[in-house]
């Protein structure tokens, strides 16, 4: 039997946008480390293979809730002198970071936690962020990928620019053989960059790249670059369609195909019974203040749907490839639409935890048979969990979920490996 994987997304206090509403939530102490230092160690417990804390540029509208309470990296740094195995993930815009500087904090991240580290490079979705960078606004679609490209590529051969054995600390007065560290002299259409890196290769040769992009270009991204990939899918169907359509364009790149996780995105309401659980969904969905909710859908739809009434169908939509923004949460919500028929009310519920990824709601067996049937089924090799409220859905995971999948023998008893590579099953690349 094929075991999963599992990343917790941990992210404010939940990924339902009223979590932070709820009498029990933790709004008040998210700026205590110590916060997010618990869930890390929930997951750790767990025996996760990563925490992964995602990033946006911009302050959003405040009002609607909390969006960034920690720079990622930084916090990971905390998280890493608290935990010993889990894995630590961080997004990483190549819209707005310049590469040496990315790849000499993930390189130190990775020395502190002792090989533990991934990075999401995403390319950023909001001309806000580029504005806080000195841009007008964020180049168009195609020439964001192709500067994430070039950004994985440098980032790539600074890690490498040091042979593994290159220091050999001589106290008689050689520290590094120079042999054995060099240049880069990378000279791009987007990027300058001597290098080498100023300090020595990271534990695990390169962190672990991973890639969420849903786009053409951010599926070619991810088939040739990532070795991890964090899905959106709605449902197993739309879950198989992108991890076969990802195999096979790895394969054409060259790349062992089966090498590459796939993790699509998993909300999960658990609980002693299915009745119960789908109360607590309820208990959060009747927290959910419509105006709110129309303006995140207006921002995913690129359209302003703050008049249209809530008890009636929406509007048609146009086709995928006419909308010019953010494609992949678009393509759920048509997805969402085409087999629910759903009203506008229904939609923002449906969307208020995680957007429309996967919505798994009962007892830990049938959560557990729905997880396994996703894996069998060639839609995913494990789950990027989503818990809709924190750390209360964390903690109903761990404790009843993850005892099943591990006496069905889908999921790890104990850790195996020191190094997210080896919790993935990646070979640690040479220089």
């Amino acid at each position: 039997m094929r075991q999963m994987h599992l990343n917790l997304f941990a992210h404010g206090c939940g990924h339902h946008s009223a979590a932070w509403r709820h009498p029990d939530s933790t709004v008040d102490r998210l700026g205590d480390i110590d916060t997010l230092v618990e869930q890390a160690r929930q997951a750790e417990r767990g025996t996760f293979d990563a925490v992964f804390l995602a990033d946006g540029h911009a302050a959003g509208r405040l009002a609607d809730g909390p969006m960034w309470t920690f720079e990622p990296l930084t916090a990971l740094t905390a998280l890493a002198a608290a935990t010993e195995r889990i894995g630590l993930v961080a997004t990483v815009s190549a819209s707005v970071t310049a590469p040496f500087h990315a790849a000499r904090q993930l390189a130190s991240l990775d020395r502190i936690s002792r090989g533990r580290v991934g990075w999401n490079v995403v390319t950023s979705m909001f001309d806000a962020e580029a504005r806080n960078y000195g841009m007008d606004g964020l180049p168009e679609h195609a020439a964001r990928y192709a500067r994430a490209d070039e950004f994985v590529d440098v980032v790539l051969r600074l890690w490498d620019s040091w042979s593994d054995d290159a220091v050999v600390a001589d106290r008689g007065g050689r520290y590094a053989e120079p042999d054995l560290v060099r240049a880069v002299d990378h000279a791009g259409e987007h990027f300058r960059v001597a290098g080498p890196l100023s300090i020595p290769r990271p534990p695990q040769g390169n962190p672990v790249l991973f890639q969420a992009g849903a786009s053409e270009p951010g599926r070619d991204l991810a088939a040739r670059r990532a070795e991890a990939i964090y899905a959106v899918a709605y449902d197993l169907a739309s879950a198989r369609d992108y991890a076969g359509d990802i195999r096979r364009r790895a394969r054409e790149a060259g790349r062992d195909a089966e090498r590459i996780a796939v993790l699509p995105g998993l909300v999960c309401y658990v609980a002693s019974t299915e009745a119960e659980a789908r109360a607590t969904q309820r208990e959060l969905d009747e927290l959910l203040p419509a105006e709110a909710s129309l303006r995140q859908l207006s921002m995913f739809i690129g359209q302003d749907c703050a008049e249209w009434p809530l008890d009636e169908p929406l509007p048609e939509l146009p086709p995928l490839e006419e909308f010019t923004g953010p494609k992949g949460r678009y393509a759920t919500i048509l997805r969402i639409i085409e087999a629910e028929a759903p009203t506008l009310r229904q939609l923002l519920g449906r969307l208020a935890a995680g957007g429309g990824h996967c919505t798994m709601v009962g007892t830990p067996e049938q959560i557990a048979d729905e997880m396994e049937r996703w894996v069998d089924g060639g839609g995913a090799d494990g789950f990027n969990l989503m818990p809709p409220a924190l750390p209360s859905n964390l903690e109903d995971f761990v404790d009843h979920v993850v005892p099943v999948l591990r006496e069905r023998g889908r999921f790890r008893r104990d850790y195996e490996h020191t190094t997210l590579r080896g919790h993935l099953g990646l070979e640690r690349p040479a220089a």
